[in-house]
């Protein structure tokens, strides 16, 4: 894993890396941290900084790791690990060693964030800006009804916008 230059996500779609091809959030230090698969967030550019966004139900055990850092870390990853994702996005790190259960080798950054030396690409973020969604600010009411009334048992998301500081490359 070698760091590179942030001009390296011009490369990326980031409607396939992150919508298709899905990303590990993970937050913690190397005593301590989960990760989670996602697929909703984006890439940009916010504030005179590059940023990505990414949004996690509070229920997430990742979400308290998340809410006690100031950094998580963002990473892509082969289509041979797809399996491995499914298995970061649907059993949770309270009852599950995802680590064990998937092979993924824990590494820690030179900001003590933790990525895999298995991903492809990996952001090193710091949290600039959280906000949690509130039934009242949707203005489509459709995308309240489709993706959260029908969904029992699941809350809001929060909205995290981090501040890519660094990118890693395998």
């Amino acid at each position: 894993m070698k760091k590179t230059d942030l001009k390296t996500l011009g490369q990326e779609n980031a409607f396939d890396l992150i919508g298709t091809q899905w990303m590990l959030v993970t937050a913690g230090n190397e005593d301590k941290f989960n990760t989670m698969t996602a697929s909703w967030g984006g890439l940009g550019f916010l504030w005179n900084k590059p940023v990505a966004f990414v949004f996690i139900r509070p229920e997430r055990y990742t979400h308290e790791f998340v809410e006690a850092s100031d950094r998580m870390t963002l990473s892509f990853y082969a289509k041979e690990w797809r399996k491995a994702l499914q298995l970061c996005g649907t059993k949770s790190g309270r009852d599950t060693d995802k680590v064990a259960a998937t092979g993924l080798t824990p590494v820690k950054l030179e900001s003590g964030a933790i990525t895999f030396e298995e991903a492809r690409l990996t952001l090193d973020c710091r949290k600039l800006f959280k906000a949690d969604m509130k039934e009242s600010d949707f203005v489509n009411k459709k995308v309240m009804e489709q993706w959260y009334n029908d969904k029992p048992g699941g809350s809001l998301h929060s909205v995290y916008v981090v501040e890519i500081e660094s990118v890693f490359e395998s």
